[in-house]
C-alpha cells in the first residue's frame, strides 16, 4: 500500500468513527462533547492534503478512567512482582510471616534499629553497610532479619534470606556456573545470611563462606548476618581460619545485640500446654 492509499484509509476510518453516546451533545463549534464531563470528544486537525479533519479524542472523564485503569494495572503488576520476589528471596514460607506487623515487641530497641535500617536503606545501601545480629538461641535474630527483608521486598527491593548450608548444597550440585551463582547472590539489594558459625568448620566450607562474604563486600552491597556468637567472639576469634571471615563481617556490619529468653522453647511449651488443656 502506497502512502496516499494508506492516508486515505486512515481518513475514511476517522470519518466513520462514531464517538457520540446518548448523553453527548454537539457544541457550538460543531464538535461532539461528553454529556458527563462536558469536555470535547473531538477536535479538528490539519490533514496532509491541506484539508481539515475531525478526529475523535478522549474526553476528561475517559482520560481519568484510562488513568485509573493504568494505575490499577501498575498496582497489580507491582503486587505480582513483589510476590515473585518474596517467593524467590524468602523460600521458607514461615519466614514470609516474619514482619514488623506480626512482631511481638518483646525487644523494642532491636525492633527500632531494624525499622531504622529499612527507613534509611538507601543510605546503608550506598555505603555497603549492614547489620550483624548477635545473641543466644531463639532470641529473635532471624525474625528481625526477616522483618527487614520482608519490609524491603514490600518496597520493591530484592532480598534473599539463606544460610551457608543451603549455599554449599547448591554449589556442590553444580558442575558449572558456580561463579554465576555467586554473582547472583551479589545481585540482590540485600543478602541475609542466617545462623553464621553453625556450618561445618572445614577448610572447604570456610573458603566458600569467605568467598561469598568477600564477593558481597566487593560488590559494595549491604549484608545482614545472624549468629549465636557474641560480637566479642567475632571481633577476636580463637580460630585462625575464621579471622579473615569475621574481619570482613565487622568491616561491613554494625553489631546489634539481641537479648532475651529462648522464644522457641517458650512457644513449644505453650503449644504442649494448650494441647493438654483442650
Amino acid at each position: 500500500m502506497n502512502t496516499d492509499s494508506m492516508m486515505n484509509s486512515i481518513a475514511e476510518a476517522i470519518e466513520k468513527t462514531d464517538t457520540k453516546n446518548d448523553s453527548d451533545y454537539i457544541g457550538s463549534d460543531g464538535l461532539i462533547y461528553c454529556g458527563k464531563c462536558r469536555t470535547p470528544k473531538q477536535k479538528r486537525i490539519s490533514w496532509f492534503d491541506g484539508t481539515e479533519k475531525v478526529v475523535g479524542i478522549r474526553c476528561a472523564c475517559e482520560l481519568e478512567k484510562q488513568k485509573q485503569e493504568e494505575e490499577e494495572k501498575a498496582k497489580r503488576e507491582k503486587a505480582a512482582k513483589i510476590a515473585e520476589n518474596r517467593a524467590v528471596g524468602i523460600p521458607d514460607a514461615m519466614m514470609r510471616e516474619y514482619t514488623f506487623q506480626n512482631d511481638d515487641k518483646a525487644n523494642p530497641k532491636v525492633t527500632k534499629i531494624a525499622k531504622n535500617f529499612v527507613n534509611n536503606f538507601e543510605t546503608f545501601k550506598a555505603n555497603g553497610k549492614g547489620i550483624v545480629f548477635c545473641g543466644g538461641v531463639g532470641t529473635g535474630k532471624t525474625y528481625m532479619a526477616s522483618c527487614i527483608a520482608n519490609a524491603l521486598i514490600d518496597q520493591g527491593y530484592t532480598a534473599l534470606v539463606t544460610n551457608f548450608a543451603k549455599i554449599v548444597n547448591t554449589l556442590s550440585g553444580m558442575y558449572q556456573g558456580k561463579q554465576d551463582y555467586i554473582d547472583r547472590l551479589c545481585g540482590y539489594d540485600l543478602l541475609v545470611i542466617d545462623d553464621l558459625a553453625t556450618e561445618r568448620n572445614t577448610e572447604y566450607m570456610n573458603e566458600i563462606v569467605y568467598t561469598i562474604i568477600d564477593s558481597r563486600y566487593r560488590s559494595h552491597k549491604p549484608l545482614i548476618v545472624t549468629t549465636n556468637l557474641s560480637y566479642g567472639a567475632i571481633r577476636n576469634p580463637n580460630d585462625v581460619n575464621k579471622q579473615r571471615i569475621y574481619s570482613r563481617i565487622t568491616e561491613m556490619c554494625y553489631p546489634v545485640a539481641v537479648e532475651g529468653k529462648d522464644r522457641r522453647a517458650e512457644n513449644i511449651n505453650l503449644d504442649l500446654y494448650n494441647l493438654l488443656n483442650k
